[in-house]
This record gives structure tokens, C-alpha cells and sequence, in this order.
């Protein structure tokens, strides 16, 4: 459990206190043990939470990383992403302060050097709670360096050696390297280091419209930089709904980003000193200048230097193949979170890597097909979803009926000026029984949660609508859905 009274004393930036909590400069690996419990692979999200949760059980743990604890999430994803994004909220918020009848000033000025470093003082002030004195004190012995296996029990940091009765890869994964030519000698940026850019870009070019393009595209142009997002799918989120995506599209179009959907991107070059982005939209070439270029097309699973072989550990291009619970080809080793999951999500490295030691040390049998994966695209509005979507219901012969609640017409959304958006929820035809909701809206990623539970729990529509919500809140368009459902069927089920 987190401390409620943590409130560190960080460093002008936090550059330092973020230094020592994830990895210290003067750091001595221990000496190992004769052999360990559990040795986790990888201290992100998953890695963390396997080492911690199986201390909890009693176990004795070591933790293997070889850059900084926190991985992707903490260091070059989730929580810089989302600094950066509340950042460029607010900048929108007051431009459009006149709406609600507030004066905003003649001129917005945003001080980026300073943007960065609360961005580090937010990673900093995170980190203390899974801090390698933290993590010490609970236990865990953790042992920096690159590792690799030399048996089916045995991890090789240089010339040490961790026997281990049990083995977790949670390696997670980094951004896929690019696929076309000239982008190398002119120069990208990944989630890995676009938040390290000494300065706001006046122009970036996005590659990619998935989750982290649309978001990233979305706040650099609110912060006041030129943005143009390339997409060669005819839509951004290729795993969400049309609608929810066109919602989407409008709103960063409004916001000012130049989209360009159906070009595929065939190369890049440079030209005095400006990057240039070479696309193709059907017929038409197109040449997008940049001063610098985000490129976001998915991710690959980190295996490789692991000597997997070694381990008796298969892999592929998804990364560490794993059973339904969670085993590799080798029994004493199993996998977790983005280095073997479809759903790279911190959400789910969680989940999945506490189910990797349950089913390892408690004979739990947990399949990772049964888990209720929620997940959010926090642009804005944000896109959440949980569940099925209707193409996968259909592709199972499973009839489906569809509840929808438009947000113009929730009354605290009206109040707010948050009203673009929806909640649909879809159920099995004949039944109240929920498959799947997709949530578009400003706090689309709190609301999906409630479906969250509810979907996880069992209740269907018909006892969601005798839930009482407070009002005015903008769940209640989850309420009126439900409602939707008692009128369409009284007394029935």
C-alpha cells in the first residue's frame, strides 16, 4: 500500500532524486545467493510487481534490470506521455477560457524548459514508491547489468551466476525501429526520447496514428508546435470503433493537426537543414517538413542478448510464446507484460505478471485469456474500451444489441462543455448479460473502470440501472444506458 504522507524533497529538476531511486550511480550488485526462488527478468511494471508479490508469499527474490527500474512506464511512456498531456490540456483550457466566461490573456506563453522539468519531478516523486531502497528494504535483491540465460536454471550477469528454482522474462518491449529508407541519416524521435528534445519543435511530423501518435500529435500542437500526423489505414486506432475514431480525427482537427490518413509513408530526406517526410496518399506524392519527427509504429518485445536457447525458452516476432498460464517451453520459466502479451499495456504487465508467480508458486491455473483487459487513448476526448468490440462478437456467432447514450445529451457533460462523446454498451441479444462498452469522452478512462467492474463481476444491464449514481456526474451516461435496456425490456430476464 502507498504511503499517503510521501511528499520527497527533489532537486531542482529531480534529475538527481530520479537518478538515485531507479538506479544509483554508486550501486555494488550483491552477493547472490546459492539459489533463489524467483530471479524476475526486467524491472518495469511487470518485473516490479512479480519481485514485490512474490516477496509477499515469502519467497526469496532477485531482480534482474539492466538501465533503470520503472522501465518504459515510468522512464519514456505513461507517465511523461500524460505530464506533457495535462500540461497541453490546460494550455487549450485557457485558450478557450472565453467559452466560460473567462478572460484569457492576449498571448499564451509556455515555458517548455520548465514543462520538462516538472516532467521530472513527476517521475522522480513516482519512483519512490518501487525505489531500489524501497525494494531493498522489502526484501529484494536486485542486481543491475545485462543478463543472459547459460542454463534452464541459471541467469549469467557477466561472470556472476543466479541459480533459480523459477524464472519471470518481463523484458518488456521497445519502439519498432523504422521500416522505410533516408528516416536513419535524417534523424527520429520514439517514445524512448521525444521527451528529451531540448526545446518545443516549431514543426513535428507523427508517423503513426495508434495510441501514442494521436496523443503525442494532439499535445505538442496544443503546446503550440506545428503538427502533421501521418496514417496509411483509412482511420486512426485500428482496434477501435469508426465512430470513436472519427470523433477523434475532428477533435485534433479542431485543435490544428494536419492529418493525412491513407498515406503510406515510402521514405525521408533532408534539405537545408529541414527533415522532410515522403509520402504516398494514392496517386499523390506528398513531402511533409519537420524539425523533428515522431515515429510511432508499434513496438517489438525485448529478447534479444537474452540467450533464450540457452533456457529452452521459444520465441517469435510476438516475443516470449507462453501457455495460457503464463509458462514458457521451459516449466521453470514463465513470461509477463509486454514481452509476451498482444496488450502492451502497464494495466496489464500488472496483472499478469502477479499471475505468472500465482500460477508458478501458489498451483494456481489462471488463464490470461480470462482477464477483463480495460484500456484508454488519452487524447480528447479520450477513447476507452473493455471487452468485446461487436466485430469480434460477430466473428463468434454471438448476437449482439447495442446501447447508446450520446454525451450532448448527459447533463453534467452539457455543464462542463464536455460534451462530445458516447457510451455504448453491447450486450448479448436477449439477455442483459454485457460483453463489451466502448467510452468516448473527456473522463472516458475513470468511466470505463465502472464497466470495468461491472462486466468483471457478473451484473448484467437490468441491476445497472437500479445503481444509484451521484448527479450531476458524467457516468451517468453508463446510468442512462442501462435505462435504455430496463425500458427495451420490462420485466423480462
Amino acid at each position: 500500500m502507498r504511503s499517503t504522507n510521501i511528499a520527497p524533497q527533489l532537486d531542482r529538476d529531480g534529475r538527481a532524486a530520479l537518478a538515485r531511486r531507479v538506479r544509483p550511480e554508486d550501486w555494488s550488485n550483491p552477493r547472490p545467493r546459492e539459489i533463489y526462488d524467483l530471479v524476475v527478468v526486467g524491472a518495469g511494471p511487470a518485473g516490479m510487481e512479480a519481485a514485490q508479490y512474490a516477496r509477499g508469499l515469502g519467497l526469496s527474490v532477485a531482480l534482474v534490470e539492466r538501465n533503470q527500474l520503472g522501465g518504459n512506464s515510468l522512464n519514456a511512456g505513461s507517465i511523461p506521455s500524460k505530464t506533457l498531456i495535462h500540461s497541453a490540456r490546460l494550455c487549450a483550457q485557457i485558450r478557450d477560457a472565453a467559452e466560460f466566461a473567462v478572460s484569457s490573456p492576449a498571448e499564451l506563453k509556455l515555458d517548455f524548459t520548465a514543462l520538462k522539468s516538472r516532467m521530472m519531478r513527476v517521475r522522480a516523486r513516482i519512483a519512490e514508491y518501487h525505489a531500489v531502497d524501497r525494494l531493498q528494504h522489502d526484501g529484494v535483491e536486485i542486481f543491475f547489468g545485462d543478463a543472459k540465460f547459460s542454463g534452464p536454471i541459471t541467469l549469467s550477469l557477466g561472470t556472476t551466476s543466479l541459480q533459480f528454482k523459477k524464472a519471470i522474462i518481463a523484458t518488456g518491449a521497445r519502439a519498432h525501429p523504422p521500416n522505410f529508407p533516408g528516416l536513419d541519416e535524417v534523424g527520429y524521435r520514439t517514445s524512448t526520447n521525444i521527451f528529451d528534445i531540448p526545446e518545443l519543435p516549431q514543426r513535428l511530423a507523427v508517423i503513426g496514428g495508434g495510441p501514442l501518435g494521436c496523443e503525442l500529435a494532439q499535445a505538442f500542437c496544443r503546446l503550440g508546435s506545428r503538427v502533421t500526423i501521418i496514417q496509411n489505414d483509412p482511420k486512426f486506432l485500428p482496434r477501435e470503433e469508426r465512430d470513436a475514431a472519427e470523433l477523434l480525427s475532428e477533435s485534433m482537427a479542431r485543435d490544428g493537426v494536419d492529418i493525412m490518413l491513407n498515406t503510406t509513408v515510402v521514405g525521408a530526406h533532408a534539405e537545408s537543414g529541414t527533415k522532410f517526410v515522403d509520402g504516398q496518399n494514392y496517386d499523390k506524392k506528398v513531402s511533409v517538413p519537420a524539425d523533428e519527427i515522431l515515429l510511432s509504429i508499434g513496438r517489438l518485445p525485448n529478447v534479444e542478448n537474452l540467450d533464450l536457447k540457452s533456457a529452452g525458452v521459444v520465441c517469435d516476432d510476438g516475443g516470449v510464446k507462453v501457455d495460457e498460464f503464463l509458462r514458457t517451453a521451459n516449466q521453470d520459466i514463465y513470461a509477463a507484460g509486454d514481452v509476451c502479451m498482444s496488450h502492451k499495456f502497464t494495466n496489464v504487465a500488472w496483472v499478469s505478471a502477479r499471475m505468472a508467480v500465482s500460477n508458478a508458486f501458489e498451483n494456481k491455473r489462471t488463464r490470461h485469456s480470462e482477464m477483463m483487459i480495460p484500456w484508454c487513448t488519452y487524447c480528447e476526448p479520450e477513447i476507452a474500451h473493455v471487452g468485446m468490440q461487436v466485430w469480434d462478437a460477430h466473428e463468434k456467432s454471438i448476437p449482439v444489441k447495442t446501447y447508446t447514450v450520446m454525451m450532448q445529451d448527459v447533463d453534467r457533460a452539457i455543464a462542463d462543455g464536455e460534451d462530445d462523446g458516447f457510451v455504448k454498451i453491447h450486450v448479448r441479444d436477449g439477455t442483459d448479460k454485457i460483453l463489451g462498452a466502448t467510452i468516448v469522452a473527456t473522463r472516458a478512462s475513470e468511466l470505463i473502470n465502472e464497466m470495468s467492474v461491472v462486466m468483471s463481476t457478473g451484473i448484467g444491464l437490468r441491476d445497472l440501472a437500479r445503481v444509484i449514481h451521484t448527479y450531476p456526474a458524467q457516468s451517468e451516461a453508463i446510468r442512462l444506458a442501462a435505462l435504455a435496456y430496463e425500458k427495451d425490456n420490462p420485466g423480462r430476464d
